[in-house]
């Protein structure tokens, strides 16, 4: 079940009218790669420490995919890739790495978990706080 609560937002395009609230998703914990080893040993016939290595193992080799300047595209997951925010520069020679300002990861979820997240598919609870 995923928790909400409202939030007060102003009108960027209107400072003068009042406040609308929205709903906005709230957290109610996180899990780490300890308990994904674990609910993953639990359904499969392989063991907690095995799962546990190959995830930390999985996550290394994403990681050494994108500082190739790789794509990488897990099936039924989504995809990871590397963007960049940079200065501006007058003329397309000038463009050079110490241009940048920022290097963000990108996940496009794959099309199975968006359709088997939505509004269909979702469960919601409402709070009055956090």
């Amino acid at each position: 079940m995923v928790k909400i609560i409202p939030i007060s937002k102003s009108n960027p395009q209107d400072r003068g009218a009042e406040n609308k609230y929205y709903a906005q998703a709230v957290a109610t914990g996180k899990t780490d790669l300890e308990r994904l080893a674990y609910l993953v040993a639990n359904q499969s016939t392989v063991r907690e420490g095995d799962c546990y290595a190959v995830i930390l193992s999985l996550i290394h080799n994403i990681v050494d995919e994108l500082n190739q300047g790789r794509i990488v595209k897990l099936d039924k997951l989504g995809t990871f890739n590397i963007s960049v925010s940079s200065n501006a520069s007058d003329t397309p020679e000038a463009v050079s790495a110490n241009l940048i300002k920022d290097v963000r990861i990108r996940f496009r979820p794959d099309q199975r978990i968006k359709n088997s997240l939505n509004i269909n598919t979702m469960n919601f609870t409402t709070s009055q706080s956090m």
